[in-house]
């Protein structure tokens, strides 16, 4: 069932999820503003009376002033859009059981959702998503984490991207968890003869835990990407065999750009001079942040060793250290001194901390559709 805010009231009203289809069905195929409802049970007449503006609409649809701040702050535009246009895709979502809370996060997902067109195939996919994810709280977890389920623009097949992965032997539970984590699942999945050879030599099989991350990334990741990332390891010493054996172990490499990972590497092999093969066994080491956790914490542990020679730190235990809660941390390393030099120690990890990465602050943060 579908509740509807009528005007003058705060008493929601239900009427059928039918009746929305029909009205959602009714587009012509130019423009995106040229969306309009036909008649249903509930009238909508006077759509333009009826709401002065897109505000007003969604204020009784139940965002709140701070719910209207995040939004419009996202989609500037909405504030101006035709009442009518917004009032049909509020009855969409809706019909799917989603509301002021899910809105907020689908429009700082995809601030053009309000823009973009719903065509005639949507009864179809909403089909075929419910049957996807059985569960109505998993289908409308997926439409927030990528609201361009519910659009189409030619590239969101998705009963045959979930045939494919299916082929290729990625059951329907793992399929699930993996659209809920990489939305771009159903709009970049491609495979060709040079991805499926990367996925060969990862040395996986169908029924490995780590199968279905592998698979996944690399279907939604360009061949160019792959190998780019593939070619920056490969300075650093790497052979092919060692670098698609790590992606099996430890899949999310494949998501860290080439400059985090020639930070990264700099850090391990110039300051703290552990050999290169250190991260096959510890690819911890690639994901911590150097200017928050690698450097302040190496740094201090040099200074302790320069202290007293009797600290060991720096060496193959290392990463327990790095992986440590900060308060455990400071509580092994820092408070177990005498006050003076326990103080100088933590004064020194704070300016260590606080010291920012050259050039950070003017540092344009450019995203190339999802991120991973």
């Amino acid at each position: 069932m579908l509740w509807f805010l009528a005007t003058g009231s705060n008493i929601s009203l239900p009427f059928p999820h039918t009746a929305v289809i029909k009205a959602l069905r009714v587009f012509t195929s130019t423009t995106c503003s040229s969306i309009c409802v036909t008649q249903t049970k509930v009238e909508v007449e006077d759509d333009k009376s009826k709401w002065s503006d897109a505000t007003e609409l969604l204020r009784k649809w139940g965002c709140s002033d701070d719910d209207l701040v995040r939004i419009f702050s996202r989609c500037p535009s909405l504030r101006n859009a035709d009442p009518t246009q917004v009032q049909s895709k509020l009855c969409l979502l809706s019909g799917l059981g989603l509301r002021a809370s899910e809105l907020v996060k689908i429009v700082n997902c995809r601030p053009r959702f309000f823009r973009s067109r719903i065509n005639s195939y949507l009864e179809e996919r909403i089909g075929h998503l419910t049957s996807l994810f059985e569960s109505r709280e998993v289908l409308q977890k997926a439409i927030v984490r990528n609201p361009s389920l519910l659009l189409s623009d030619g590239r969101y097949n998705v009963k045959a991207t979930v045939e494919l992965y299916e082929k290729m032997g990625v059951k329907k539970g793992d399929l699930i968890q993996m659209l809920l984590l990489r939305p771009t699942v159903i709009s970049r999945t491609s495979f060709d003869a040079e991805k499926l050879e990367y996925l060969s030599r990862t040395g996986l099989t169908v029924d490995s835990k780590m199968y279905k991350y592998v698979v996944t990334l690399i279907g939604i990741s360009r061949v160019e990407t792959i190998r780019e990332k593939v070619a920056n390891f490969e300075k650093f010493g790497f052979s092919e065999e060692e670098i698609f054996g790590l992606v099996g172990r430890s899949p999310n490499v494949l998501t860290l750009s080439t400059d985090k990972v020639q930070r990264n590497m700099t850090f391990i092999l110039g300051t703290m001079k552990l050999d290169a093969k250190m991260v096959l066994k510890q690819p911890y080491l690639l994901y911590a942040n150097v200017d928050t956790v690698l450097k302040p914490r190496v740094l201090l542990a040099l200074k302790i060793q320069d202290m007293d020679s009797k600290w060991r730190i720096i060496g193959p235990t290392i990463v327990s250290v790095l992986r440590m809660q900060e308060t455990r941390f400071l509580d092994l390393f820092v408070k177990c001194h005498g006050e003076d030099v326990a103080n100088e120690l933590m004064d020194f990890y704070k300016r260590t901390k606080g010291v920012k990465r050259l050039g950070e602050s003017s540092k344009k943060c450019s995203r190339r559709g999802f991120p991973f």
